[in-house]
């Protein structure tokens, strides 16, 4: 390891524990790809995560709803990188702060770390909107702690429904998922498969059909990627399933009992799920860098910061352009190109090569309805499949995007029984205070229970 300083120490101010080559700031998709790409060229990389793990966010969804299981999508970083373990550290620690000018990293137990080139991808946090009420009653579904959350209250006030039901009180199941993009609808959709597949066999049949989901947005389309073909189809299968759609008027307001509407209308709702949008991290600000839209960093064509010299801002924390000036969407599949790239362009700053300006392969978006479900844009020319063929290539890349082929092979697993048959073996309880709030916290009608 270049070590320029170690255990530095001046009473009154952190330690400054060691200068790295290049420091990263979070292990998403961004952060993990650089990190690999530098690691195997021989540069000395810190990678700085809050967690242990790396965490596939596009199946988070399928946690929640007892797909499949917690361990598929999330796998320990030093698992990933056990081959670059020569040159990239790896520090299980929460950042608290970062000055992007001095290229140096705060974490929670006082550690202050230096880079000769930073690089954020601090990743995103949900966006209630300044709801009233959504950041104390909805649940998000954006990291493995939201989906074990949201599995665990889904199992309690399920229970606690299906317990009122039994007492004649007509106590129905409901949840409202805010947010009508690829992640709503895959969460919505496959809540309901479970209302209609597996509630009615493990509970009742009169019970499941007293069950309800559903899905909401301010704008008039579920999908607004995609094509208006391709949005009718999505909605005309959501609706199949049982989904209501409520499009065209924001939430207003959430309670632990419904969600209320600009328009008036009152939904009830046991559990609300809020995919609504996400911002970046409340580090960027803080870090001496000017945010623009939804807080992130409008980086320049090479994925730098504009106002800082050797700093990198990718993935969810940044605002990309394409080739043509047009906004990135905050996908994936953007955040890992971003990673490998800016991987060749800090390995040119420290052989002294020019940068490289981005240059993102657009392979479409694909969004997950229900079993045998879905819909496609492929390519730029956003050629459209749907149905089972599509659901097949849905399946096919995800599981070709998941790490580590034990993970790979848990979600074929799971996706096979969950096509053939109607067991959900993953849905366990993951978080027991989640459970209790949703299977106890109303003392309305606990005394029938």
């Amino acid at each position: 390891m270049n070590e320029t300083s170690t255990d530095q120490r001046t009473a009154g101010e952190d330690s400054v524990a060691r200068t790295y080559e290049v420091v990263i700031v979070g292990a998403g998709f961004a952060g993990l790809e650089a990190a690999k790409r530098l690691g195997r060229a021989g540069v000395d990389v810190l990678l700085l995560d809050q967690n242990n793990y790396h965490q596939f966010q596009p199946l988070l969804y399928q946690v929640a709803t007892a797909q499949i299981a917690l361990s598929t999508v999330a796998r320990p970083l030093r698992s990933i990188l056990h081959r670059e373990r020569k040159h990239v550290t790896i520090r299980t620690a929460r950042v608290v702060a970062i000055n992007a000018a001095k290229k140096t990293v705060t974490t929670a137990d006082g550690v202050r770390y230096r880079a000769e080139i930073l690089v954020i991808s601090s990743g995103a946090e949900p966006n209630f909107f300044d709801t009233p009420g959504a950041e104390e009653h909805a649940y998000p579904l954006y990291s493995v702690d939201d989906a074990a959350r949201l599995s665990s209250a889904l199992l309690g006030a399920l229970e606690r429904a299906s317990a009122n039901h039994d007492h004649s009180t007509n106590q129905n199941f409901t949840v409202a998922v805010v947010g009508a993009g690829p992640n709503g609808v895959e969460t919505a959709g496959a809540i309901a498969e479970n209302i209609r597949d597996v509630v009615g066999k493990y509970y009742s049949h009169s019970f499941a059909s007293s069950c309800a989901v559903h899905l909401v947005d301010m704008v008039d389309t579920v999908l607004p990627p995609f094509s208006q073909t391709s949005q009718q189809y999505t909605r005309n299968r959501l609706e199949k399933l049982g989904v209501k759609v409520h499009l065209g008027s924001a939430v207003s307001e959430v309670s632990d009992t419904d969600i209320s509407l600009a328009d008036g209308t009152k939904i009830d709702a046991e559990i609300v799920v809020w995919a609504a949008g996400l911002k970046a991290s409340q580090l960027l600000e803080p870090a001496g860098l000017t945010t623009g839209r939804g807080g992130r960093i409008d980086v320049a064509k090479d994925l730098t910061a504009p106002e800082c010299q050797g700093v990198y801002v990718l993935g969810d924390a940044a605002n990309i352009v394409d080739a043509k000036d047009r906004k990135l969407p905050q996908l994936g599949s953007v955040a890992k190109q971003s990673g490998r790239w800016a991987a060749e362009n800090i390995r040119a700053d420290l052989t002294g090569r020019p940068r490289r300006e981005f240059k993102f392969v657009d392979m479409g978006y694909m969004a997950m309805i229900g079993r045998g479900q879905s819909v496609a844009e492929l390519t730029p020319r956003r050629y459209q499949v749907q149905g089972m063929p599509a659901f097949l290539g849905w399946l096919a890349v995800h599981a070709g995007l998941l790490s580590g082929w034990q993970q790979r092979a848990a979600a074929v697993v799971s996706w096979a029984r969950d096509y053939l048959t109607t067991s959900r073996p993953h849905a366990v309880i993951y978080r027991p205070e989640a459970y209790e709030i949703a299977r106890y916290a109303r003392t309305d009608d606990s005394s029938t229970v």
